[in-house]
């Protein structure tokens, strides 16, 4: 399985994408995120006898509990991969039916119709999506779409020059919270949001604020971080009135797929279980936009969830100075 140039077309393709077969590379991956591993066999379906040895025992776990029949994507497949060790690319390939593996991310670029970037680390996203970028490749983005306000401004212009790309998330798909996002009139008004999180602000932040963004919608004021690096405090502020609190830990795992919401007249507390669901949804709606040009959510609440990841960050350097996300102009 070896990267090489074919005959595929490398005319500027048209976006949206339509009803084509979709030929789709993936790049991957960073520490503790196994995204190429799960993405991939998403679309392509999975060889178990090597997906259960692959690094990230949760990912087997969920798989291996789905029907047959919610497997794959209709009309669209990961055919490319790219890791920086190719090792780890290969055992991706290896787990998830990936036909080719390229040496050099650019080696995608005439290959595939749209590209997935895996990895979450923030600052490390503009370089990875330039090559795609000025080819006119659409992409799906790993969370958080960037970590700092000159990334944020990159991507930003990205868009308004008419590039093509979206970032989210999973937890915004959360089969539990769904329901909530619609309505959640039974409480009263929302008045409090607790979310917490586990492992580190900078790349899981982000889940925990997209979890929480479409049950108030636009319109958050400040964050505060009055916590450390590794025991993140976050306090948030909506125009809504809502109050909403992340504590975010490095180990705490027991965190991760609880949400407690308090209004005027009453108040739950939602577990989320069904990761799969999440990602499943997810990726179908990235191949959703790939063919119609229908965004899953305007990129403005990208932007706004984005400031929001910066002011956690600069809160904390800064001594947990309550931070305005209108601090950042774009």
């Amino acid at each position: 399985m070896v990267g090489r140039k074919g005959d595929y077309n490398m005319t500027k393709k048209k976006f949206p994408l339509g009803d084509k077969e979709l030929k789709i590379g993936i790049i991957g991956m960073t520490e503790g995120n196994g995204h190429p591993y799960s993405w991939s066999a998403m679309f392509n379906d999975y060889n178990p006898e090597y997906m259960k040895n692959c690094p990230f025992p949760a990912i087997p776990a969920y798989l291996d509990k789905q029907p047959k029949s919610t497997i794959g994507i209709p009309g669209a497949r990961i055919t490319h991969v790219y890791c920086n060790d190719r090792t780890d690319a290969e055992d991706v390939a290896r787990c998830s039916n990936i036909p080719v593996i390229v040496d050099k991310p650019q080696d995608l670029i005439g290959e595939v119709d749209a590209v997935i970037v895996a990895t979450d680390v923030g600052f490390e996203h503009v370089e990875r999506c330039r090559p795609f970028i000025e080819a006119d490749i659409p992409l799906f983005i790993d969370k958080p779409l960037a970590d700092n306000e000159e990334d944020l401004r990159t991507f930003t212009r990205w868009h308004n020059e008419g590039h093509h790309f979206i970032s989210s998330s999973s937890m915004r798909y959360s089969k539990e919270l769904e329901p909530y996002y619609k309505n959640h009139y039974e409480l009263g008004k929302l008045m409090y949001v607790c979310q917490p999180m586990c492992k580190k602000w900078e790349t899981y932040g982000i889940h925990a604020l997209e979890a929480v963004y479409p049950l108030l919608g636009p319109g958050f004021i400040s964050i505060q971080n009055t916590g450390t690096y590794e025991r993140n405090i976050i306090h948030i502020t909506h125009e809504s009135g809502c109050d909403v609190n992340i504590p975010l830990s490095a180990g705490m795992y027991g965190a991760f797929g609880i949400t407690v919401l308090v209004g005027s007249t009453s108040s739950v507390v939602v577990r989320t279980q069904d990761s799969y669901y999440s990602f499943k949804k997810q990726l179908d709606k990235f191949v959703h936009w790939l063919r119609t040009g229908e965004e899953p959510h305007p990129f403005s609440e990208t932007q706004e969830l984005i400031k929001m990841v910066i002011g956690g960050i600069r809160s904390q350097e800064e001594e947990g100075r309550k931070f305005m996300l209108d601090e950042i102009k774009l």
